[in-house]
């Protein structure tokens, strides 16, 4: 037998958008740009686009009726698999989208929760996924095809006359209920391991995701956190502790953000982010080869903000510059790389949370000591005042 006929066929799609006046078209497309990214991240080729310029989405189909259609004609003559739409879907819509298009379909939530599905590797993010996805799932129960299963029986649990969606959302509301309270045991673990780490300075990587946190976080703690280049790679909080100079610090990888994230999640990783929350120091890492870059630091910025931030000590970091000068190839050949770098610390960019920024590429080792200085300075200063006793080490 041929192997390939034994691989799993890759689904191909179709993504839809709307220009409306809350997002124009320039947005639009960027936000269908990282919509491919996502589908592409969860094993889906993209194979058209569909936009329709409205003032406000349809009630009950999103798109109009019109385009509706042509999506229709386009889904069978092409073979389409999966339609994903950029913003979220009402269970209304949902239900009646899949009735015209008999295909299956996602919003920007629900593809998501799918990627964090597939990454999650730890119990601890396995969790939180789970119950991000059945709190989506809730509100959507009227527009699934077929019940989860049948209710816990036993005498006096089940109402006469009870529909198999009531039964299913029974069964959805005890498993979030479990789910919480399995989240619960595990923050207290998470809070004693941070809190016996004792009063050591701390370090986190935010950033959007697909910055680059993970490479970064490898080459200053020199261990071997998975990289790559895909949304959310990386899920559960890695930490690792690091000597700058002579001072010791711990320095913490997150999960990305990124824009419209499914407020389920935002609430189920609020606990992860607690390595965020507690850190005194954080480096935001942004990627100055992305068109978008400053769209994602403030998505980064409203996200932490969120999550009930103080301000807090930032070193603002533009990774990728290898990338950034290749995309400028014509008028920065590599051999004026120290130019490059001083031409980048005269821009605006330089002062974007009001101090020094770095200009670095992680993956081409570039620039990374005058971070490591930067730090060692900023964690110094911090670990004079928490051990005066360790003066003499400075």
């Amino acid at each position: 037998m041929d192997s390939k006929s034994t691989e799993e066929k890759q689904e191909t799609c179709i993504l839809v958008g709307l220009i409306t006046k809350e997002q124009d078209e320039d947005h639009v497309k960027e936000y269908l740009d990282e919509l491919a990214f996502l589908a592409l991240t969860a094993g889906a080729v993209t194979q058209k686009r569909f936009v329709q310029r409205v003032d406000k989405p349809n009630n009950a189909t999103f798109v109009g009726s019109g385009k509706l259609e042509e999506i229709n004609v386009y889904c069978r003559e092409h073979d389409i698999d999966l339609i994903i739409f950029d913003d979220e879907l009402s269970a209304t819509q949902l239900r009646n989208i899949e009735k015209v298009l008999e295909r299956k379909v996602l919003d920007r939530n629900n593809l998501i929760l799918d990627i964090f599905a597939s990454r999650a590797k730890t119990a601890y993010a396995k969790t939180q996924v789970e119950l991000a996805q059945y709190q989506y799932l809730l509100p959507r129960l009227t527009r699934m095809w077929t019940h989860l299963e049948r209710q816990k029986g036993g005498i006096g649990m089940r109402g006469p006359g009870e529909t198999q969606i009531e039964s299913d959302r029974r069964v959805i509301q005890d498993k979030v209920s479990k789910l919480k309270k399995d989240l619960e045991k595990i923050d207290k673990q998470m809070a004693t391991q941070r809190g016996n780490r004792g009063a050591m300075v701390r370090v986190a990587l935010v950033g959007y995701t697909n910055v680059g946190k993970s490479t970064l976080m490898n080459l200053l703690s020199k261990s071997d956190v998975f990289a790559e280049d895909k949304l959310f790679a990386t899920l559960d909080t890695t930490v690792r502790k690091i000597v700058l100079e002579n001072v010791p610090c711990l320095l913490s990888d997150t999960v990305g953000f990124i824009r419209k994230l499914p407020h389920q999640l935002v609430e189920s990783f609020k606990s992860t982010l607690d390595e965020v929350r507690e850190a005194d120091i954080l480096i935001h890492v942004l990627d100055i080869s992305h068109p978008a870059f400053e769209d994602q630091y403030h998505v980064v910025k409203s996200t932490l903000a969120e999550i009930t931030m103080a301000d807090k000590t930032t070193i603002v970091v533009f990774n990728k510059i290898d990338a950034y000068r290749k995309q400028h190839s014509d008028i920065i050949p590599e051999e004026h790389h120290a130019e490059l770098l001083e031409e980048l610390q005269q821009t605006w960019m330089a002062k974007l949370e009001g101090e020094r920024a770095i200009f670095i590429s992680a993956t081409e080792k570039m620039n990374i000591e005058e971070l490591r200085s930067l730090l060692y300075e900023k964690v110094k200063a911090i670990h004079a005042v928490r051990f005066p006793f360790n003066s003499f080490l400075y």
